[in-house]
């Protein structure tokens, strides 16, 4: 299928308060999701978290603002991306028809971007000088290194040591970009330490830095603001979908970790009822082992990294240490709002271990072409499974959040293949 290129409309972040019963209504006003959310951070950090909040809730009213946005994804980021219908890969489940939103097709290779685009934007108009920021799979962390090289700001990325062997490529690709990668060797050494260690560093660096914190996450404003920021995916969804198919999809599919580029997908079809939000969670070696990172499937609420949710933790409250094949699900907690959602029962969260996600990437490869990260897999794994237990008639939208270019050596080894 040829990538359009037509124009994209301007990202729809909210001008005015929503009405309270419009999902764009949450959070209230103190950053809660029902119980969920809220701002659990150190007295250090509430001027910051106040001052970027203020600001926010300002731009996002601004046209002025909506506009840059816009025109960075677009002429930059390389928005809109195609939706793109994966016939040889239906035809072979048999079932329903399975189409992909193509994220993996954006500069940097993943949805990263769109957000960190927006927040750079925000750090320039509060004059900071300094970006820093956390990453697992690496996908963040080169979306923020790029974003610094573009807007000439410093730029810090933390990222743990288990990570940084997994995603070696992605390390190189960010100091090519100019960014310093701090590697972090405490705990498991995996996204939950990175993310740890970038607080422990804004607290002592907030006058010039802004932290960008890549997924739905952490303490409000960024549940809010990151979902805002990637909403643009199903926007665009929405539309291509209904161009195409002349309706709706019966389901809505994307993996979860922190859960940004589920709820950019989601948030245009919430009031969809008939519309099944489906988030895949991260099995592991299997939920029976422990070994593992589904928080909302098998996880207890409590507080990490600034907001109340779903997490993993032992009978004394200790976070427990997650584990996936895929560096940027490999995290013990998850956004406030997908826990809500979760709660009230507007989304589904299922679990693909491992090897059911490394057997979708193969599937979709050796049928359409496309190598997906393994992030992304999750979701192609759930759409194989449900696929041929639906009929034709029916449609499955998942989004391929990112490309799997930096997956090989894992996908490799998982596989027993020694590269050259």
């Amino acid at each position: 299928m040829p990538r359009s290129r037509s124009s994209s409309a301007a990202p729809r972040l909210p001008r005015h308060p929503a009405r309270p019963d419009s999902p764009r209504a949450l959070p209230d006003a103190a950053g809660h999701f029902g119980q969920y959310g809220g701002r659990y951070v150190s007295e250090t950090l509430m001027p910051a978290l106040i001052e970027l909040e203020r600001a926010y809730l300002r731009l996002r009213r601004e046209a002025a603002f909506r506009r840059e946005l816009a025109t960075w994804l677009r002429e930059y980021a390389g928005r809109p991306t195609p939706l793109y219908f994966a016939r040889r890969l239906s035809r072979r489940l048999g079932g329903a028809r399975i189409y992909l939103k193509r994220e993996d097709l954006l500069h940097t290779g993943a949805h990263k971007i769109n957000n960190t685009i927006g927040q750079g934007l925000l750090a320039r108009r509060l004059k900071k000088t300094r970006l820093i920021a956390e990453t697992g799979a690496g996908q963040h962390g080169v979306a923020t290194a790029t974003v610094a090289a573009l807007f000439g700001m410093r730029c810090e990325i933390f990222m743990g040591a288990e990570d940084v062997r997994r995603q070696s490529l992605n390390v190189f690709r960010m100091k090519l970009l100019g960014a310093t990668v701090t590697v972090v060797e405490s705990g498991s050494r995996t996204l939950k330490d990175a993310m740890n260690e970038a607080l422990r560093d804004w607290i002592a660096t907030v006058r010039d830095t802004f932290y960008v914190i890549g997924s739905v996450a952490g303490p409000h404003p960024y549940p809010l603001m990151v979902r805002d920021f990637q909403a643009v995916i199903g926007d665009e969804a929405r539309r291509q979908v209904l161009r195409a198919c002349g309706r709706l999809p019966d389901a809505c599919i994307a993996c979860v970790g922190g859960g940004s580029n589920a709820l950019g997908l989601f948030q245009a079809f919430r009031r969809d009822r008939r519309v099944e939000l489906i988030g895949v969670e991260a099995a592991g070696r299997g939920l029976e082992t422990g070994a593992h990172a589904a928080p909302l499937t098998a996880g207890q609420v409590g507080v990490l990294h600034g907001s109340k949710s779903y997490l993993l933790q032992d009978e004394t409250g200790q976070v427990r240490s997650a584990h996936s094949i895929s560096a940027g699900l490999d995290y013990p907690g998850v956004g406030p709002e997908h826990a809500y959602l979760r709660d009230s029962g507007r989304a589904a969260y299922v679990t693909v271990t491992d090897d059911e996600a490394v057997e979708g990437l193969r599937l979709l490869t050796a049928t359409e072409g496309i190598i997906p990260a393994l992030e992304s897999a999750h979701a192609v794994a759930h759409a194989v499974r449900l696929g041929p237990r639906l009929d034709r008639r029916q449609i499955l939208l998942v989004n391929l959040s990112g490309r799997g270019d930096k997956d090989m050596g894992t996908v490799a080894e998982h596989l027993g293949v020694k590269l050259a």
